[in-house]
């Protein structure tokens, strides 16, 4: 650890780094007291269906002991396709009571994405959708030599049996038929959890901390996806890290998340709640805020966990400002960057001092800073370096250590970074250096209390004539335009510079803007606001307007896609 970790100045009073020796534990074993002490505690509910603790568990054993039964072994990979429902809560904590190794893999991959993921994961077992199973896997099963089970799972399975049946009915629930596959033996989720098949007891597998947990993929801003490894021991001690940090205790809490399972953080929140014992409210369609505030009201969740541009969504919605938010105590935010002016809308309606804004990342299981509980909390930053975590600045050309408030590449030193890129040694050594920090290729900037700033990506930072373009900068400042709804930048190389880049912005414009107004005057507009504002090199030289800008799987723009197209 650094000598010089000043930003602990501006911790909460009284807090320390926690003893490594928490961590040596697997989450199976961490998770044990939890079931014990709260087995009549409401795990999670969907939709109308609640389950218990206790039932999860046997649940969770039942899916642990089908895997053993069918021949996977300890450190298997079992790759889970699915949305935020039931069935992935049991068929992760199964996962992982079985010693085998959980993957999540996107229902927004395509096909191709899909073959890939599951082809370099070298994944066994792979739990899905009926619907996509009969869309996509039937497709590639074949190509799949490693796969030998695969197990079918319905949206509705859990639902109560009158909305099920009134969804399919409506065709509001997605269904596909599961058919035989040559070489592998095919399963219905539900014949899984039925106690008539499967034993309840807990699995006779030893799991350790050295032990992986995830194979989690990510997609980065260029290149095929990379598997990052996290084992039990990077999970636990990052989940007890923030534990520690947010003062979250067990019992007292209920969690409502939109963030996906297959994604890490999505994860992360869920392993948090079920080791809390907090109920969890499941939000299979996070784009549905009708139905996210209908459940706000009925469960009053004390945590709100989501991606920013969900918060802009419900921000959107009439029903959430009239939503009594008295008992919510955090809305936490993280994975993308959150515009201040959306940020101050949103804590006018649940309450100011409530966003907590987060950073981390895949390769950091995946908290790595956080804004204080009880301190002060900047709007903009992403908070200090949690416990037991260092941190360094480095000019990301050169390597070299940046000075105080300069921009440089954050690099993370701690028990959370993961183990390395799977079958990838030299990606590995290419972002953990010799001295254990991961370089992460996020740009920010530290202040003299030690909160940072993000400021860019590595890959999205823009270089003109010579000068370093942030694009986050750029598109804080187009937001503060009343036409603009979202932007992104990126850098189309200049055919008149080698070595220089021409900056484009893409524009979603705000609802109605654009009604009776000519989109040249409007486009003037938003540079001359711009010229006011930036550097001449930091002004969009092209602006084009979209009706809408992609979006990944966890509600980030894609600015590879954007980027690509920018320059085919």
């Amino acid at each position: 650890m650094s000598n010089n970790q000043f930003w602990r100045l501006s911790y909460d009073t009284g807090l320390t780094d926690l003893d490594p020796k928490e961590w040596e534990i697997s989450y199976v074993d961490a998770i044990r007291e939890t079931f014990e002490r709260f087995p009549d505690n409401l795990a999670f509910a969907f939709m109308g269906a609640k389950v218990k603790l206790k039932e999860l568990d046997q649940y969770a054993n039942r899916f642990a002991n089908m895997l053993i039964a069918h021949g996977l072994k300890k450190g298997d990979v079992v790759g889970i396709n699915l949305p935020n429902i039931p069935e992935y809560l049991i068929a992760w904590l199964g996962t992982l009571k079985a010693g085998c190794v959980a993957s999540g893999v996107s229902p927004l991959l395509s096909t191709e994405e899909m073959e890939h993921q599951l082809k370099d994961s070298a994944a066994r077992c792979l739990v899905t959708l009926d619907a996509i199973f009969a869309g996509r896997l039937v497709h590639i099963a074949e190509k799949l030599d490693e796969l030998k089970l695969v197990i079918a799972a319905n949206v509705g399975d859990f639902m109560p049996r009158v909305k099920r049946g009134l969804g399919k009915l409506l065709k509001k629930i997605p269904q596909g038929k599961v058919t035989d596959l040559t070489g592998k033996y095919v399963l219905h989720f539900k014949e899984i959890i039925s106690p008539k098949k499967y034993p309840s007891d807990p699995p006779r597998v030893k799991v350790t901390p050295d032990d992986l947990a995830y194979l989690q993929y990510t997609g980065g801003t260029t290149g095929l996806p990379k598997g990052a490894m996290i084992s039990h021991r990077n999970s636990v001690a990052n989940l007890f890290m923030a534990q520690k940090w947010g003062e979250w205790k067990k019992g007292v809490g209920v969690a409502l998340s939109g963030f996906p399972f297959f994604h890490l953080a999505g994860t992360f929140f869920a392993a948090n709640a079920v080791y809390l014992g907090w109920p969890q409210i499941l939000i299979p369609n996070p784009r549905d805020t009708k139905h996210i505030c209908k459940e706000i009201k009925k469960y009053k969740p004390t945590h709100l966990i989501n991606v920013p541009s969900l918060y802009q969504m419900l921000i959107a919605n009439p029903l959430f400002k009239k939503l009594n938010h008295s008992r919510l105590q955090d809305c936490v935010s993280g994975a993308a960057p959150f515009p201040e002016e959306s940020q101050l809308e949103l804590e006018s309606i649940v309450g100011k001092g409530k966003l907590l804004e987060v950073y981390g990342m895949t390769e950091t299981s995946p908290i790595t800073t956080m804004n204080p509980v009880k301190g002060k909390r900047k709007r903009g930053s992403v908070g200090l370096p949690i416990i037991n975590t260092d941190i360094i600045l480095v000019d990301p050309v050169t390597g070299e250590k940046v000075p105080p408030g300069e921009p440089g590449e954050i690099c993370v030193k701690g028990p959370q970074v993961m183990v390395g890129y799977y079958k990838k040694p030299e990606e590995t050594k290419n972002v953990i250096d010799e001295n254990g920090y991961l370089h992460t290729g996020d740009i920010a900037i530290q202040d003299e209390e030690g909160y940072l700033r993000l400021v860019d990506r590595s890959k999205d930072m823009l270089i003109v004539s010579g000068f370093k373009v942030f694009s986050r900068k750029v598109e804080d400042i187009l937001s503060q335009h009343p036409a603009i709804e979202s932007s992104a930048l990126v850098g189309i190389p200049d055919p008149k510079r080698l070595g220089s880049e021409i900056v484009k912005a893409y524009i979603m414009l705000a609802p109605g803007y654009d009604e009776g107004k000519d989109e040249e005057i409007i486009k003037k507009d938003i540079l001359k606001m711009a010229s006011r504002k930036l550097a001449p090199y930091e002004v969009p030289k092209i602006i084009e307007f979209r009706q809408e800008l992609p979006l990944t799987s966890v509600g980030k723009i894609d600015k590879k896609l954007l980027r690509a197209e920018a320059r085919s």
